[in-house]
């Protein structure tokens, strides 16, 4: 693999890559829209305006090609000169989120010395952009795409942080949540007061009859905080499709206008510096009656259509899908067929994930062994985000024919796993919770921090040294397995000093119905500073 030295790329810029691009202004001839247009007409060729949403889109590439800066320019074309900068094996990634981090986007610059110091070049920063205090699923309930939230500062802050990483030859990935909207959007707000346009960007009814048709096969994603997949507006008297939570409104991608408007949000994102975008739960972008309105066919090819565009305006930025799924469904994800590795770059290697978990639960590799044939499928020329945990739970989504083929019940396998880590089962050295448990069908996912599922948490409790020291093994055995199994290794911000469950949460009304916030830590700057005593 061609080595990649991030801490040079400025430096490494050529005055021949300067010159070639002073005079440059990024015109697309009309055939590179080939794709896009056949693409486009795959989804939307029924309409009877279909040419007039294709030059609409194209306007926003063209427009965004034409606007990106000479800085970004640059650094395409010295991207393009280390044939998939991404996937370097010099890359390791955090994590974060800012205010927890380092209180706001100014703060974090000042943390930028201590990220080089443990070895950090691409920084992924959890939803930065405007959401409503109270409602927000940790800022993915987004009501301004371009806006920062005034808690972490501002549009200014974030470019001036983005230009530091460049200068210090790190990667910033950001998101774009293209499911949903807040309900505080002003398209969400325009919606409620009866504009007909706006009420098309979302899945709005006027009575429950197609509603109920969605839910006959539609799983519940919230069973325990937010069961059904609609909610009634009062303003509008209409129901609107809201998956995740009430307060999210799930967007009509069936609507051309949705495409456009959203892809203009990713441009404007990668004109920013974005390095890496990850696009939130892909799998449910588009609904279709009588399916279970995930990972449809469909899905897939608005996942073309924005890398295409990308690839137009912006070529420097790689995409990751943020798909949880099994491993027959991730592989989709990087495309088929004539787009093999022409739809995201990078997918969370979710299953090896779990499988972690999982084998340090039994001391067995056995269904992880059994995983390999799937995982080991990846198309050359994209990449696996390889991590331990992050901020979500964590589920256990290896098949059950892999648990069967290893001497196992799934049923109970699973149950083991959860009573394992939620500290129930006997001698277990885990202090975890379970999340969003379904009481039909008991099944539930793990929160808790690396540390404290490790059993460091416990450990201290007993002051138990020996089983401290077990505990670290642990937490560098899982951290080795993410560093060494390929792909680009991600830390969560907090596991890279052991930080164990902190239960602040739990006074925070806006944040204690959501045990997930366990593990995502206030960080102590006491402890964290402590790495430069080698006695600690």
């Amino acid at each position: 693999m061609k080595k990649l030295r991030p801490g040079k790329l400025n430096k490494k810029m050529t005055s021949s890559v300067k010159a070639s691009l002073a005079p440059f202004k990024h015109s697309i001839p009309a055939e590179n829209f080939n794709n896009v247009e056949g693409l486009f007409n795959q989804l939307y060729g029924q309409l009877s305006n279909t040419l007039e949403h294709i030059q609409t889109l194209k306007s926003v590439v063209i427009q965004a090609a034409e606007t990106r800066s000479i800085e970004l320019k640059s650094k395409d074309a010295h991207k393009a000169q280390q044939d998939g900068w991404y996937l370097s094996n010099e890359l390791c990634g955090m994590s974060l989120y800012v205010d927890r981090f380092a209180s706001d986007l100014k703060g974090l610059r000042s943390k930028l010395d201590y990220l080089q110091q443990i070895g950090i070049n691409v920084l992924h920063l959890m939803p930065i952009f405007a959401s409503p205090p109270g409602e927000n699923d940790g800022g993915y309930a987004v009501s301004d795409f371009r806006k920062v939230d005034p808690r972490f500062g501002s549009i200014e802050d974030l470019k001036v942080l983005i230009h530091e990483m460049n200068v210090r030859g790190m990667y910033i990935m950001l998101d774009i949540v293209l499911n949903h909207t807040s309900h505080h959007h002003t398209w969400a707000e325009a919606a409620k007061s009866g504009e007909k346009k706006y009420q098309d960007y979302y899945y709005m009814y006027e009575d429950r009859v197609i509603p109920n048709l969605f839910d006959h096969t539609m799983p519940e994603i919230f069973p325990e905080s937010a069961p059904g997949n609609f909610t009634y507006i009062k303003e509008c008297k209409k129901w609107v499709m809201t998956v995740f939570h009430q307060y999210q409104w799930d967007l009509n991608f069936s609507n051309p206008q949705v495409l456009t408007e959203m892809l203009d949000h990713i441009l404007f994102y990668a004109n920013l510096g974005v390095d890496i975008l990850r696009i939130d739960a892909p799998a449910f972008i588009w609904k279709t009656l009588g399916t279970n309105c995930q990972n449809l066919p469909q899905a897939h090819t608005l996942l073309r259509i924005i890398k295409q565009c990308v690839h137009l305006a912006a070529p420097g930025m790689a995409i990751l899908g943020e798909a949880i799924v099994a491993p027959h469904e991730i592989m989709k994800y990087f495309g088929e067929g004539e787009y093999v590795a022409k739809e995201c770059d990078f997918a969370y290697n979710a299953t090896m994930m779990a499988l972690q978990w999982d084998a340090l639960a039994t001391s067995k590799t056995r269904i992880m062994r059994h995983a390999q044939n799937d995982l080991l499928s990846k198309p050359l020329g994209t990449s696996w985000i390889s991590y331990t945990r992050c901020h979500d739970d964590i589920g256990m989504g290896f098949s059950d024919d892999d648990i069967r083929s290893s001497g196992f019940e799934p049923y109970a396998h699973r149950r083991f796993l959860q009573d394992y880590y939620s500290g129930s089962f006997k001698d277990s050295p885990a202090i975890g919770a379970l999340f969003s448990v379904n009481p039909r069908t008991n099944d539930a996912r793990i929160s808790g921090s690396l540390a404290s599922l490790c059993g460091l948490e416990k450990a201290v409790l007993h002051q138990n040294e020996k089983s401290i020291q077990i505990a670290i093994n642990k937490l560098l055995l899982m951290q080795a397995h993410s560093f060494f199994i390929g792909g680009l290794p991600m830390l969560f911000n907090g596991d890279e000093v052991g930080n164990t469950n902190d239960y602040s949460y739990l006074d925070d009304p806006d944040k204690s119905y959501d045990n997930r916030w366990m593990h995502r830590p206030l960080i102590d700057w006491n402890k964290n500073t402590k790495i430069n005593d080698l006695k600690t």
